[in-house]
């Protein structure tokens, strides 16, 4: 999975996604050369799902049936 900048220049790619006792560690590289490891943490997802209105949350289901 690629994260991009808003001028659509490649910012990360996630390798893996795995849980740990801490939240999901998202494990990738930075501008294509900066390997890392960075944790989730649930109050931190909860904080995500805040930020979010129900249309919103509707709109990031359906780009799961995009191409």
């Amino acid at each position: 999975m690629k994260l991009y900048t808003s001028d659509e220049s490649e910012l990360m790619e996630v390798s893996s996604l795995k849980t740990d006792s801490n939240g999901l560690i998202v494990s990738g590289t930075i501008m294509g050369a900066m390997p890392v490891e960075a944790i989730l943490k649930p109050a931190e997802l909860r904080k995500a799902f805040k930020l979010m209105s129900v249309g919103m949350i509707f709109s990031v289901l359906s780009m799961l049936f995009r191409k």
